[in-house]
């Protein structure tokens, strides 16, 4: 949006990251000093996933080692409430995606950028292309999310009458827009895909191969394509805040890999280009 990232900007913070619902000003004595607690949706693969599968899953298996604690997950669906129901209610101490600046939480220091993304099949004559304002995107059958930046690209560029809409806030435990999306265009019904690059460019390695996610670089025009994803936690717990942006810094190269390994479209910090994993 896991951040999470959800007008435009604030639906993004839909998918990964941000978490809609109420956070109130806690104190650092919150955070529990024998477990490693973290607030996660229990069926948003690539994300997280109640199985362990998600790239988020395996940060968090990550930090909790660093911290020589046991890992316990406090599974909620990332929908109205999350952050009143985890963080807000003490079920858990950390959200592992939250978009910057998102004012539910304390957000700690970015740990990744990334961008959206357009997916299309591999011999597509639509493959290559990585802005919406593209002219040889006239006329083609465009999935994205409801509410999300790209639907305002798409309407600035005469582009939304050929959208074919999925929803942006469902209980994924029993709704996949996304891989109804990916299943859509690989079946032919649209010719492209737009999707948050964290969560499009993971499903087309693990699940899709036959697609092709390439990164939207080239969007001059607000809304931006590109966010920065922290941590989340309860305002007002700075030392907690502290101790994981200490942990992300000297972990940062191993939390690099695990994001480039699950296929996420890592950039710099300024979203500009892409981030080259070191050799």
């Amino acid at each position: 949006m896991h951040a999470t990232v959800r007008g435009c900007a604030a639906a993004l913070i839909f998918l990964l990251a941000g978490h809609p619902g109420e956070a109130t000003a806690q104190t650092a004595d919150l955070v529990s000093r024998n477990e490693f607690r973290v607030c996660a949706d229990p069926a948003n693969f690539p994300i997280s996933s109640e199985d362990g599968s998600g790239f988020e899953n395996k940060i968090a298996e990550l930090l909790a080692r660093e911290l020589d604690l046991p890992l316990e997950y406090t599974w909620y669906p990332d929908s109205t409430g999350f952050v009143r129901n985890t963080l807000g209610a003490n079920r858990c101490d950390v959200v592992i995606g939250y978009a910057q600046l998102h004012e539910l939480v304390q957000n700690t220091n970015h740990y990744y950028t990334s961008r959206f993304v357009i997916v299309v099949p591999e011999a597509s004559r639509y493959a290559g292309i990585s802005q919406i304002s593209d002219p040889d995107l006239e006329g083609a059958r465009i999935g994205l999310v409801a509410g999300s930046p790209a639907a305002s690209h798409m309407a600035r560029n005469g582009l939304i009458s050929q959208a074919r809409s999925y929803p942006l806030f469902v209980d994924r435990r029993y709704s996949d827009p996304s891989g109804d999306m990916l299943g859509d265009l690989e079946a032919g019904e649209i010719d492209v895909a737009i999707l948050w690059g964290p969560i499009g460019g993971p499903l087309v390695k693990t699940k899709h191969p036959s697609l092709v996610a390439t990164p939207l670089m080239d969007e001059e025009a607000p809304p931006k394509m590109f966010y920065r994803i922290t941590m989340g936690v309860r305002r007002g717990e700075l030392d907690w805040s502290r101790k994981l942006n200490s942990l992300i810094r000297r972990n940062q190269d191993e939390i690099n890999d695990i994001l480039l390994e699950a296929g996420v479209p890592l950039m710099n910090d300024m979203g500009t280009a892409p981030l080259e994993p070191k050799q």
